[in-house]
C-alpha cells in the first residue's frame, strides 16, 4: 500500500519536548552563573562530562491525512511515513552507557537549583537559580551515550497504518498509542493522531471570510433597512453583504456537503453576534445624540 503524505500539524511541532544534551558548563557572558541564563548548552564532548538526567513525556505526532468522500462512508486504512524520535538503540533509551540509575547531581546536591549571591550588585542579595549542570531535575548521568547526548533517543525515519472507522468526518482524529516521539531518559512516548482532511467538508479560505463577511454586514444591512426606505446607508451596507455572499458562491461547486454549510452557518452566526455589539452601540450613541429615547434609521439621510 502506498504511503499518504504526512503533514504535521502547523500547532504541533513534531519535535517538541526534544532537548538538546547539557554539559557541566555553559559557555556565553563570562560563564557561570551568567553563561547558563542566556547561553546554549554544550554537547557532551566526552567520558567524564555529566549530561542532566531529565524524564518528559514524548510529545504527539499529528499527521493531517486526505480523504474522499466514498472513504468517509467506507472507511479507510492509510499508511503513512514520517518522522520521530525513538528510544535509542545503544543505550536502550536510559541516556546512560553502563549506569543503571542516574547520580546526584554535584553541583547542587540534588535539588535543582543553586544559590547565586548578587550582593555585589546594588545589594541585590541572594537569588536562586536553576541548576546548569542537572537543568533543574537534580539528577545528572555520569556516562552518557555517544550515540544520543544521553538524552536516550534518536530520529529516524517511522512508518504506520492508520485505519479510519467509516463514518469519520473533516477534523476526525484516530489515536495508535505508543508511535509518536520517545520520550527523554527512558519517560513514556507520545502517541501518532491521523486527522482525517475532507476537502468536501472543510470550511477555509474564502469561503469562510464569506460567511464572516456576510454575517457582519447583516445587522447593519437590517438596520438601514428598517425605515422601509431604500437609503444610501442600506446601499452601503448592501455592497458587503452581495461581496460576501459571491465569496460563498463561487466555493459551492465544490463542497456539496451538508457539513460545509452548517460550519458555515456556525462562521456567520459568529458574525452577526460580533456585528450586533455595534449596531446597538451605534443605536445608543444616536440617541444620545439626538435626545431621543428610541430610534428611527431612516432619519439619518
Amino acid at each position: 500500500m502506498p504511503c499518504a503524505p504526512a503533514t504535521p500539524s502547523p500547532a504541533q511541532n513534531p519535535y517538541a519536548g526534544a532537548r538538546a544534551a547539557r554539559g557541566s558548563y555553559y559557555g556565553g557572558f563570562g560563564g557561570f552563573p551568567f553563561g547558563g541564563m542566556w547561553s546554549e548548552p554544550r554537547r557532551p564532548s566526552g567520558r567524564g562530562s555529566s549530561q542532566a538526567f531529565s524524564p518528559e513525556e514524548g510529545a504527539d505526532v499529528i499527521i493531517d491525512i486526505e480523504l474522499t468522500p466514498e472513504q468517509v462512508k467506507n472507511g479507510a486504512r492509510k499508511a503513512v511515513k514520517y518522522r520521530r524520535y525513538e528510544p535509542c538503540e545503544h543505550c536502550h533509551g536510559t541516556g546512560s552507557v553502563s549506569s543503571e540509575h542516574a547520580h546526584t547531581c554535584p553541583s547542587c546536591g540534588g535539588t535543582g537549583a543553586m544559590d547565586v549571591d548578587m550582593s555585589f550588585l546594588f545589594g541585590a542579595g541572594v537569588f536562586q537559580m536553576v541548576c546548569p549542570e542537572c537543568n533543574g531535575s537534580g539528577k545528572v548521568i555520569t556516562d552518557p551515550c555517544p550515540d544520543c547526548g544521553g538524552t536516550g533517543r534518536e530520529q529516524v525515519m517511522s512508518e504506520a497504518v492508520i485505519e479510519f472507522p467509516p463514518g469519520t468526518h473533516d477534523g476526525g482524529t484516530v489515536r495508535v498509542k505508543g508511535m509518536g516521539h520517545a520520550g527523554t531518559n527512558g519517560a513514556a512516548a507520545g502517541d501518532l493522531i491521523g486527522r482525517a482532511h475532507v476537502a468536501a467538508e472543510r470550511l477555509e479560505g474564502k469561503a469562510q471570510q464569506g460567511f464572516k463577511l456576510m454575517g457582519f454586514a447583516a445587522p447593519f444591512l437590517l438596520l438601514a433597512l428598517l425605515g422601509g426606505t431604500f437609503s444610501l446607508f442600506a446601499a452601503l451596507c448592501l455592497i458587503p453583504f452581495c461581496f460576501g455572499a459571491g465569496m460563498v458562491l463561487r466555493e459551492v461547486p465544490s463542497h456539496r456537503s451538508l457539513i460545509w454549510l452548517k460550519r458555515g452557518l456556525q462562521v456567520f452566526v459568529s458574525g452577526l453576534l460580533n456585528a450586533l455589539f455595534y449596531v446597538l452601540l451605534l443605536m445608543w450613541f444616536a440617541s444620545c445624540t439626538r435626545g431621543m429615547y428610541y430610534y428611527r434609521p431612516f432619519y439619518w439621510w
